[in-house]
């Protein structure tokens, strides 16, 4: 049975399409079966079996693409709108401002690219969250440069926190991986790599914030609670529509 199932793992196939390559595309036979010769794989030199997604876990690749392009959309256009309010005030802050809209554009770019590749539907509300996220820049930044930190200060605290549970999400499927003898797709690798750089990126513009008195703002709990409210909303919308 054993030698069997070795058989099959190794037997040659067919140039596979890039949907076949794709590890949020459904499993195929082949891989499903290369899953139970899993426990013997790797002990000659061999590479292991990959691991492959249940119909559950594509499900959780496809939501957390969908609200992280839609989160990084945001995240652009609540820096446009509040940096020339911002410089005009406090030119020594334009350096800031840019940095941290560049960052965000990359990894707004970034996140179109996978989208594309992977075709995960963007989330329908992007009309809504263009108009909330621009109003949300420019209201912050008329109240002030402490209010205009104390949003970013809100909406990085929850953006942070969404990558880590994503980051964790993952982990546990390498830690899966790992005990059944297999390991993930080198792409779903590189995309764990990309969500821990991109988080640590939102959590420096979070320390920005705070350094520049994101704490000063008046009133700042309930506009921070109000802001960090409205970020958790918008992201259980983009995970669903």
């Amino acid at each position: 049975m054993r030698n069997c199932a070795l058989k099959l793992c190794r037997q040659p196939m067919r140039a596979p399409s890039s949907v076949f390559l794709d590890f949020l595309a459904p499993s195929t036979v082949k891989y499903s079966q290369c899953r139970h010769a899993s426990t013997t794989a790797g002990t000659a030199g061999e590479p292991k079996p990959r691991y492959v997604l249940s119909k559950e876990q594509r499900e959780f690749m496809d939501s957390a693409l969908r609200v992280n392009q839609a989160g990084e959309l945001a995240a652009t256009l609540i820096y446009t709108a509040q940096t020339p309010q911002i410089v005009r005030s406090y030119p020594h802050l334009r350096p800031l401002m840019k940095h941290m809209y560049d960052q965000e554009a990359g990894h707004l770019k970034t996140f179109n690219g996978l989208v594309a590749k992977h075709q995960v539907r963007p989330t329908a509300m992007y009309p809504a969250w263009e108009v909330a996220a621009t109003f949300l820049g420019w209201s912050t930044a008329a109240l002030g440069r402490e209010a205009a930190m104390a949003c970013t200060e809100a909406v990085e605290t929850e953006i942070g926190s969404h990558y880590n549970d994503q980051v964790r999400e993952i982990l546990s499927w390498e830690a899966d991986a790992e005990r059944r003898g297999e390991e993930l797709d080198e792409e779903l690798k590189d995309m764990l790599a990309t969500f821990r750089r991109i988080r640590d990126e939102e959590l420096e513009h979070l320390d920005h914030a705070v350094a520049n008195d994101s704490k000063e703002a008046k009133p700042y709990d309930p506009l921070v609670d109000v802001i960090r409210f409205g970020c958790r909303t918008a992201i259980k919308i983009s995970e669903k529509i």
